[in-house]
């Protein structure tokens, strides 16, 4: 078993337990990928295959924190910058161009 490194470290998504929705939206695919960090202690998922979700609608949570990667259509135009405080389900993180 390997070591566990901290959430914010390049390596923690290779390592870390992580756990990956993906969605099927009208303006291509999306990944969320759940990351834990060093001292987390378990990801819940709380989003089944073929359930629909809801703009801001929560999936889950990572016990103790952690982080979630996003991997969004390459149009998304980012509404959020390196170093923003973003808050689930209440954060725009950007807007997919028509």
């Amino acid at each position: 078993m390997r070591q566990k490194v901290a959430a914010f470290a390049p390596k923690a998504s290779e390592i870390n337990e992580r756990n990956y929705v993906g969605l099927s939206t009208q303006w291509g695919p999306v990944m969320m990928t759940q990351i834990a960090g060093l001292v987390a202690r378990r990801i819940v998922c709380r989003v089944n295959r073929g359930d629909v979700l809801e703009a801001g609608q929560r999936y889950g949570m990572i016990k103790l924190g952690s982080r979630v990667d996003l991997y969004l259509p390459s149009d998304t135009v980012l509404s959020v910058k390196k170093g923003d405080n973003v808050k689930a389900g209440l954060t725009c993180i950007g807007v997919i161009k028509d």
